[in-house]
């Protein structure tokens, strides 16, 4: 779901960043420089709207992630996909497991692909944080990620700026 195609039916840019932000694997990675390369927002509205866009889902995947879980596990193909993506989820959050909070945090701040919001949420229900710390956590670890990509996008415009002129 590229950005182009959210507009071409209308949506506001605003409205753009923060699906972009909201969506999986995207993340505020791929809303904030959406926001500031090809809507030509300015840094800080665009670190504001791809950090509210990736906190959107959070509260749903803590709150509602087992009730859904324990639904779909009823039917074998998705208890099947449910198991891999836990078992996935449990190796890569080992610093969670180990750090508990600050592990949390440092696992949604660094922005790579595999890292985030929402596999936060998700190590979190796994690991049995309690939603008031998990929340807080999570928030602070994309915070931290929307400064990294807010400075790296706004310093690789910068480059590309220069080099044309």
């Amino acid at each position: 779901m590229s950005p182009e195609w959210l507009q071409s039916i209308g949506l506001p840019g605003e409205l753009v960043v923060l699906i972009t932000s909201a969506l999986p694997i995207l993340e505020l990675r791929g809303g904030i420089p959406v926001a500031m390369a090809m809507l030509d927002y300015p840094w800080y509205y665009a670190f504001l709207l791809g950090v509210i866009g990736n906190l959107l889902p959070v509260p749903f995947i803590l709150l509602f992630l087992d009730y859904i879980t324990r639904l779909l596990s009823k039917v074998r193909f998705f208890e099947r996909i449910l198991n891999w993506l836990f078992e996935r989820t449990r190796r890569r959050g080992k610093i969670i497991q180990k750090y508990e909070r600050i592990g949390l945090v440092l696992f949604v701040a660094i922005p790579l692909p595999i890292t985030g919001a929402w596999t936060g949420a998700l190590a979190a229900v796994i690991f049995g944080l309690r939603f008031r710390h998990a929340f807080l956590c999570i928030t602070i670890g994309v915070l931290i990620a929307g400064i990294i990509v807010t400075c790296l996008s706004y310093f690789g415009l910068a480059i590309v700026g220069m080099w044309q002129g």
